[in-house]
């Protein structure tokens, strides 16, 4: 231990590594260059014991995109920062036309000038403003556009199928389907499993029969019901 101080005292950082794993990213290595000069100055040349790790790290996690910073200082005296950041679920464009994400634990993040991640985007009458980096959801609605997000990303079927949500003047979810010209009127997030799987009833069994064009609306959100309207006609179909 003795042996630590004294080099750490007379040592200095001889090299910086920054690490950011997967190909593409909201940070880049030249955004944590910029933010470490600014708040302390050139890293290489300082003493070990002069870097203050713990600061650095929090100053790292100041950035939105970046959910946790670990900052390691080896005896070769490189100093060594392995970045995780924050992963995007849902992409809002709200009414007043802001523009953010949400990340996997529901907090709103910015927009970057790095990266665009191909997640799904709602739009719509969204009142929800986005007023700081890393707020949390204020109101019902946005926390149901999440969770749909959520379900979404997480089944490859529906990851593949469902390309956008908008909400509608009466509160609703809609779904913007890949594959098809109908409307798909989810309501709320209440029993999303329940719901998904009348529609791939739907897809299994209605849609091939009668044609994929052939139903302008698909409506979920009538409980043991799968409501499709063709022009002025409405069809129910019952669910058991």
């Amino acid at each position: 231990m003795s042996f630590i101080s004294v080099k750490s005292e007379d040592f200095a950082c001889s090299d910086l590594r920054v690490i950011i794993p997967g190909e593409q990213s909201f940070v880049a290595r030249e955004d944590v260059d910029r933010l470490l000069f600014e708040k302390h100055g050139a890293i290489i040349g300082k003493t070990l014991s002069s870097l203050p790790i713990h600061e650095i790290e929090r100053d790292l996690k100041a950035i939105p995109f970046i959910e946790q910073a670990l900052v390691n200082i080896d005896m070769n005296g490189t100093m060594t920062i392995n970045i995780k950041q924050r992963k995007a679920v849902l992409r809002i464009i709200n009414a007043r036309g802001e523009d953010f994400y949400l990340d996997e634990h529901a907090v709103k993040i910015p927009l970057s000038n790095h990266y665009a991640p191909n997640v799904l985007a709602a739009n719509g009458f969204i009142p929800e403003a986005f007023n700081k980096n890393l707020d949390s959801i204020e109101t019902p609605l946005l926390e149901d556009l999440f969770n749909t997000a959520k379900f979404i990303q997480q089944d490859s079927i529906w990851n593949d199928q469902i390309e956008q949500l908008y909400v509608n003047r009466n509160n609703e979810i809609e779904m913007v389907p890949r594959v098809g010209k109908h409307q798909i009127i989810l309501g709320n997030a209440d029993s999303l499993k329940v719901k998904f799987d009348k529609l791939l009833l739907f897809y299994k069994y209605v849609a091939p029969t009668v044609g994929w064009d052939t139903y302008k609306a698909v409506n979920l959100s009538f409980a043991n019901q799968l409501v499709c309207t063709k022009e002025e006609n409405l069809i129910n179909n019952n669910i058991n």
